[in-house]
């Protein structure tokens, strides 16, 4: 509620939208929140370069808890606002954390979280405006880096001629493989930088091994994801069941 104190999720739309370059008149629009309540949030917790949304409530809940006693049957170290373990919107968070372990942005990780926990695994860019309460150039961003790593594709809804985003079975298989690319094309120009700078350069003998150790990697992904394929029996169609107990 616009009246309310900010939750963690509040705090994390902040953070994307100063990661973004929004200015605090846009972000507090997004929100629904007066514009002196962002930016006094933002300026007690590191400022817009500093500015981080977990450890900004943590330092908010800590400064509540010396006010007052903690409430009866608050779970201890655990924040306002933090999804109750093993429910949907805990699954969401941790997902989320594991895929921007793995080099995603949050916005995008989000995006990708959300596609893969949607039972159809598709999801139109209002639809995920919506979900995530972000602007649609946040959602147009993250689709296009995801895209670029080809873990989503997009197909034509006739019904409203709007595009979908869509995950499926081949989707690891095809960011793995657009992976496997780049690190054959990074092989092919660190031997090629190693020729061009001659076989007594320090700097050549480095990029020799780069190129020797990213070629070994690609072939080696490669291997491993046609043999993945050849076991499972992956199609384009189909996504596998959960295994049951």
């Amino acid at each position: 509620m616009p009246g309310g104190r900010l939750t963690l999720e509040d705090r994390r739309q902040i953070a994307d939208g100063l990661a973004e370059g929004l200015s605090p008149t846009e972000i507090a629009l997004r929100l629904d929140r007066p514009l002196s309540t962002v930016t006094r949030e933002v300026a007690r917790n590191g400022g817009p370069d500093g500015y981080r949304a977990e450890p900004a409530h943590r330092s908010t809940q800590e400064r509540a808890r010396r006010r007052r006693p903690a409430a009866a049957g608050t779970a201890a170290g655990a924040p306002a606002g933090t999804p109750p373990a093993g429910t949907a919107d805990d699954l969401a968070e941790r997902f989320t954390a594991i895929l921007v372990g793995t080099g995603l942005s949050r916005m995008t990780a989000r995006v990708l979280t959300s596609l893969y926990l949607t039972d159809s695994g598709s999801l139109s860019a209002a639809e995920l405006v919506r979900r995530l309460h972000v602007s649609p150039a946040s959602v147009s961003k993250a689709i296009g880096e995801l895209e670029q790593q080809e873990l989503v594709r997009r197909e034509r809804d006739p019904r409203s001629r709007r595009d979908r985003y869509v995950i499926d079975a081949d989707a690891w298989f095809r960011g793995w493989m657009a992976s496997a690319r780049q690190n054959t094309a990074l092989a092919e120009f660190a031997r090629a930088g190693a020729e061009t700078l001659g076989a007594d350069s320090g700097a050549a003998a480095r990029l020799w091994e780069i190129g020797e150790f990213f070629d070994h990697v690609g072939r080696a992904m490669v291997r491993a994801a046609e043999e993945w394929r050849r076991e499972r029996g992956a199609t384009s169609g189909g996504c596998g069941s959960p295994p049951r107990g």
